[in-house]
């Protein structure tokens, strides 16, 4: 998938040293649902999880690199879940490294994997749920048009501690792919 400054694509071997210079930070990953990342833990990913390449049925996840389209380089990387067939239904993820955070990639990104969800597999819902202290991601659903349904207060012990999560959500007639202007705005 091309965006106007990104390419995304499948997560290969060759992106083992780029991955562990933001999935081992603590810093990335300290509102984030997986502890800083050994170089085993990515291979491990890498043959698993993260070996997918298309979603073709319910419990699935498609991570693909989020690369700068001019240099190749990997910057990020992005998830659509697809939880249920019947409610079709979704999730996104978003991670990016933070030398690249603030420029409006990780948008971007989501927004092409809002595009894939939506017009490509025909999901009725997609979600994406934020540890409420992580502020830039709960910025970056709202520039996507994501609607915060809900606040759930120290609902989970979250890496030790209490978390309250934010809940938001879009749905297909919601939707307004990237150039297209939506009635009435």
């Amino acid at each position: 998938m091309r965006t106007r400054r990104l390419s995304l694509r499948p997560l290969t071997g060759r992106d083992i040293d780029a991955l562990l210079t933001y999935r081992a930070d603590a810093q990335v990953c300290r509102y984030l649902p997986f502890e800083p990342m050994t170089r085993t833990d990515i291979e491990q990913h890498l043959a698993s999880r993260w070996a997918g390449t298309w979603l073709t049925d319910e419990g699935q996840e498609l991570r693909l690199g989020v690369e700068l389209a001019p240099t190749g380089e990997l910057i990020g990387d992005v998830v659509l879940f697809w939880h249920s067939r019947e409610h079709r239904g979704g999730e996104i993820g978003y991670v990016l490294h933070p030398g690249f955070q603030g420029h409006g990639y990780a948008t971007e990104a989501a927004r092409a994997v809002l595009s894939l969800g939506f017009e490509v597999l025909g999901l009725h819902r997609i979600v994406a749920r934020i540890d409420e202290r992580n502020e830039a991601s709960a910025g970056i659903a709202r520039r996507l048009g994501m609607r915060q349904e809900s606040r759930l207060v120290h609902n989970e012990v979250f890496k030790g501690e209490w978390r309250t999560r934010l809940d938001f959500a879009m749905l297909a007639d919601e939707w307004c792919p990237p150039g297209a202007s939506r009635p009435g705005r």
